[in-house]
């Protein structure tokens, strides 16, 4: 991975943590940097963004002391990525980790591929949204 793409994967995360790039914003700028998706892992606070050609990035994320639940309240996690798309007042993207850390989401993965977000729990529950215009809307 060269020096660009690493700058690309460090703006897009900064992007999302402090609020001026949003999900579809973040998606375009990925995608027209050939980036195949990426994976948020919510235990460790890592992200890692891979590129078409297998190699990839690990960068940390925002850090926090909230667990992530036991169980996963997937209704919780909808809700969540709900009010992450209609960008509710007060919205952030530390706001919606935490929420969805609360409602038992480990992580999630992004795939430009399969146009999709699968958002998973510690025992392995998943629930997945497909980017518009394929079946439902996504977020984060």
């Amino acid at each position: 991975m060269d020096g660009n793409h690493r700058d690309i994967a460090r703006r897009c995360l900064e992007g999302a943590e402090s609020g001026t790039m949003t999900f579809p914003q973040i998606v375009g700028t990925l995608m027209a940097a050939a980036f195949d998706g990426y994976f948020v892992d919510l235990r460790l606070g890592q992200a890692a963004y891979y590129l078409h050609d297998g190699d990839g990035i690990g960068l940390p994320t925002h850090s926090n002391s909230v667990a992530v639940a036991p169980e996963f309240d997937v209704d919780e996690v909808k809700a969540a990525i709900r009010d992450a798309q209609a960008l509710v007042p007060g919205y952030t993207y530390e706001g919606f980790c935490d929420r969805v850390k609360r409602a038992g989401c480990a992580g999630y993965v992004v795939s430009f591929l399969g146009r999709r977000v699968t958002y998973f729990g510690r025992t392995g529950e998943t629930h997945t949204e497909h980017f518009p215009g394929t079946e439902t809307a996504v977020s984060p």
